[in-house]
């Protein structure tokens, strides 16, 4: 069985660095092989666990997009088809796979692009079973969402165990918070759990911000320091799963983990 968990957060609160350390945590205490899913548009997970992107998922749904509507144009037989009589699905199944980037405990597809004009609706749901024939091979996934929670359900059918939501300490980005938590109850995927993660604490957390924390509809996972260590890993252009163990960001992180999984 397939565990997946999601991250979710506005923007700029840290949600990629959570989702590289839960990856990390993954890889070195739990049996079995990691899907990491960077569903954000910006696509730079593959930065956070040192992986080389290719292409992404986007680019790949363009390219076929684009292929059908010169088959229309030309009038050809295939009449919006592909070229060789290959169908849409088998095109973006082995395009997908192609466009895996592997590592030796967790492999990583970015889907990229936002899309463009026209109806996706059917190629969204190919891509969805695509993406969702490929997970049920791993143990665990690990989805990276862009800033809201709306497009979850185009990238998965699949159930979700785990939903952590990233906040800052500011009562806007709890406020946020709470608006993606309600947000993911309209969604078309079932989410067993949802967890608040505090993110880039500076010493205690206020009593006014841990009061409106607990007030919300989602309990606090715990929180995750600030740490100057990250911004030297970005710098250098080090992956930041190469964190040590000892690193307080990731063992906030781990310890987390350890209570929920």
């Amino acid at each position: 069985m397939t565990t997946t968990i999601a991250l979710a957060g506005k923007g700029g609160v840290g949600k990629t660095t959570i989702a590289g350390m839960v990856i990390k945590y993954l890889a070195q205490n739990q049996p079995g092989s990691i899907l990491a899913i960077d569903a954000d548009p910006s696509s730079n997970l593959n930065m956070v666990l040192g992986l080389e992107l290719d292409f992404t998922v986007g680019e790949i749904r363009e390219d076929m997009l684009h292929q059908v509507k010169d088959s229309l144009i030309q009038g050809g037989a295939a009449m919006g088809g592909l070229p060789g009589g290959i169908s849409k699905r088998e095109y973006l199944e082995y395009h997908v796979r192609s466009s895996l980037a592997e590592g030796s405990r967790f492999d990583l597809i970015a889907m990229g692009r936002g899309e463009g004009q026209g109806c996706y609706c059917a190629v969204n749901h190919n891509l969805r079973e695509v993406i969702d024939g490929i997970s049920k091979h791993y143990a665990y996934v690990v989805i990276d969402n862009e800033a809201g929670m709306e497009h979850l359900s185009r990238r998965t059918t699949r159930d979700v165990q785990h939903l952590l939501i990233v906040s800052d300490p500011s009562q806007r980005g709890l406020v946020a918070a709470q608006r993606i938590a309600d947000m993911s109850k309209e969604l078309d995927v079932r989410i067993e759990n949802s967890y608040l993660i505090i993110n880039r604490l500076l010493g205690v957390l206020p009593k006014e911000a841990h009061d409106f924390a607990e007030k919300l509809a989602i309990p606090l996972l715990g929180t995750v320091c600030a740490d100057d260590e990250l911004s030297s890993f970005d710098y250098s252009g080090r992956p930041l799963v190469e964190l040590s163990d000892d690193s307080p960001v990731y063992k906030s992180v781990a310890e987390m983990l350890k209570m929920i999984l």
